[in-house]
């Protein structure tokens, strides 16, 4: 007489189908990492707090890294449970056409190249090349009226954030005229 066996793991072609029907799983672990990744990095920050006040520059990072663990953590339970994400019926995109690799490798490129000039000419200049770049790349052929709005963009950016928050950014040799 045989004995029954228990075995209660599943076959691995269950596995595959079950991670298969429950795929939003892959959102939550990279929803985790994120947020463990913000924390992580938010907490080892070494920042004089007495020199800041109450709320120094930790607070947002700390709430971001928080708020990512908790969303991972109701996404997973919601997933488990049988929460699906429902296909997107607001966007009229048809999925038979290939992608458009022309702007992609347009804007990477722009992407790319702004990073690289923005030391030796400073954010202003890197800035209304990325902003005009960017139009360029998304169709945009008005060339009498684009640069001057994405210099003006660049300009207010640079303003705002170098000079209201605090944000040091490179001025590049155009700040000694302006």
């Amino acid at each position: 007489m045989t004995t029954p066996t228990t075995d209660l793991s599943p076959a691995p072609a269950g596995w595959r189908s079950w991670l298969r029907d429950h795929s939003e799983l892959g959102v939550c672990v990279m929803l985790l990492m994120l947020g463990v990744l913000v924390l992580t990095d938010a907490l080892t920050m070494d920042v004089d707090i007495a020199q800041r006040g109450p709320v120094g520059p930790k607070t947002v990072p700390v709430v971001v890294g928080a708020g990512l663990l908790v969303v991972a953590a109701l996404l997973a339970v919601d997933v488990v449970r049988g929460g699906r994400g429902q296909a997107e019926t607001g966007e009229d995109v048809d999925l038979s056409e290939p992608a458009d690799w022309r702007t992609v490798l347009l804007l990477t490129g722009v992407f790319l190249g702004s990073a690289v000039l923005i030391e030796p000419l400073g954010f202003p200049v890197a800035g209304a090349l990325l902003f005009w770049g960017a139009a360029f790349a998304l169709g945009s052929r008005r060339f009498d009226r684009d640069p001057l709005i994405a210099a003006v963009v660049s300009l207010v950016a640079y303003t705002v954030f170098n000079n209201l928050l605090g944000v040091p950014l490179p001025g590049g040799p155009l700040m000694g005229v302006l």
